[in-house]
């Protein structure tokens, strides 16, 4: 089998990806307090992105040959990004944080991925994992930004 490697990391991304779009759909509907108006609709835009990419990564497993996981409990099973139950515990800015452990997740991911997409000298799939990094990383920035810190994707 070709790009072995590659696929898998296209279907954990399957599972991460679908888990960050429930987190962030959770900090949608559990948000409170100071820039909700703002922030809030904001959330509907970082959904629509994610389920976006999760979209070309499928499309792509299938495009080789791979079968992408698609139910609930297989994403649950393998997701590796932590979830939060929904309660009203939690701040904006703790669950804007938890965002970004998530993108930091993701772009490490999306990273090793484009390592593996090179051994395997699965060029198409790498030009995709870069562009999403990039993408990953604009995020962290402005969701770092609305924290009031650095993006830190440097370290």
């Amino acid at each position: 089998m070709k790009y072995t490697k590659t696929k898998a990391v296209l279907n954990q991304l399957v599972a991460d990806l679908s888990q960050m779009s429930m987190i962030i759909h959770q900090t949608h509907w559990y948000m409170r307090g100071p820039n909700f108006l703002k922030l809030h609709p904001l959330m509907d835009e970082f959904m629509e992105e994610i389920d976006s990419q999760l979209d070309v990564i499928s499309e792509r497993l299938i495009a080789l040959d791979g079968s992408p996981y698609s139910t609930l409990k297989e994403m649950a099973e393998n997701t590796k990004i932590q979830d939060w139950p929904g309660e009203w515990d939690k701040t904006t800015p703790e669950r804007l944080a938890h965002l970004v452990d998530g993108y930091r997740y993701l772009e490490d991911l999306y990273q090793h991925g484009i390592e593996v997409s090179d051994v395997e000298k699965d060029f198409s799939t790498q030009d995709i994992f870069i562009g999403l990094k990039t993408v990953i990383e604009k995020k962290i920035w402005m969701i770092q930004a609305e924290l009031g810190s650095a993006p830190e994707i440097d370290e």
